[in-house]
């Protein structure tokens, strides 16, 4: 829910972003980027918000695709891209997943990266958006993620909950909709169902886990 507060105030997201991160999130894109760009690669990165690790991939040489239905996020990524002088290395595309399937052919990227994206689908969605994912990966392409996800015991699971609970009610009386962190045993479990083998898995502070798969 906080996610969808930020998007709809797209000047607001990366303050938001480095609060819900405690400051992280610029590590955290760089992070992910390490692990897919090389100059040659084409990396797709979803629901690219303001750009953070599109632009940390065109920086280390790849050529991003980078997509969002958020066209005030997508303003805002195209100026910072200006601003670094990378908008040549970055195309900015204002499509959700559930267009990829029509917009890439099959195994037509080297890489995909997703940053807080899952939490905000549904597990059809998920499953729906790994099996495009899947079929749009080259041969031992990779796919990132990384998101907020459950701790795994029950106590830490029910502290964290009541942690986030103030934010959560002021957030669904904002926007009448739940964040769902994602279950990330149950992510795990759909990934290998569509064929991406678990590389790399991090648990990364406050609560984010980062995940690293090959098609």
């Amino acid at each position: 829910m906080y996610m969808k507060v930020l998007e709809a105030a797209p000047e607001r997201y990366d303050r938001g972003m480095r609060t819900l991160s405690r400051g992280r999130i610029d590590a955290l894109y760089e992070r992910m980027a390490q692990f897919v760009a090389r100059p040659g690669r084409t990396v797709l990165d979803i629901g690219t918000g303001t750009g953070g690790v599109a632009l940390a991939c065109a920086r280390l040489g790849a050529r991003v695709i980078a997509i969002d239905v958020n066209a005030g996020m997508l303003s805002i990524a195209r100026a910072r891209a200006a601003e670094l002088q990378l908008q040549t290395n970055v195309q900015f595309r204002e499509i959700g997943m559930a267009e990829v399937e029509d917009y890439l052919g099959p195994a037509s990227v080297d890489a995909m990266t997703a940053c807080l994206v899952f939490s905000e689908m549904s597990p059809e969605m998920q499953r729906y958006a790994l099996k495009v994912i899947a079929s749009r990966l080259k041969p031992g392409g990779r796919l990132v993620i990384a998101d907020e996800g459950l701790p795994e015991t029950l106590w830490a699971r029910w502290r964290y909950r009541f942690r986030r609970a103030a934010a959560l009610l002021i957030t669904f009386l904002q926007t009448l909709n739940w964040t769902r962190p994602i279950d990330v045993r149950n992510l795990e479990n759909m990934c290998v169902q569509q064929g991406l083998g678990i590389r790399i898995q991090e648990r990364l502070q406050p609560n984010f886990t980062l995940l690293v798969l090959e098609c």
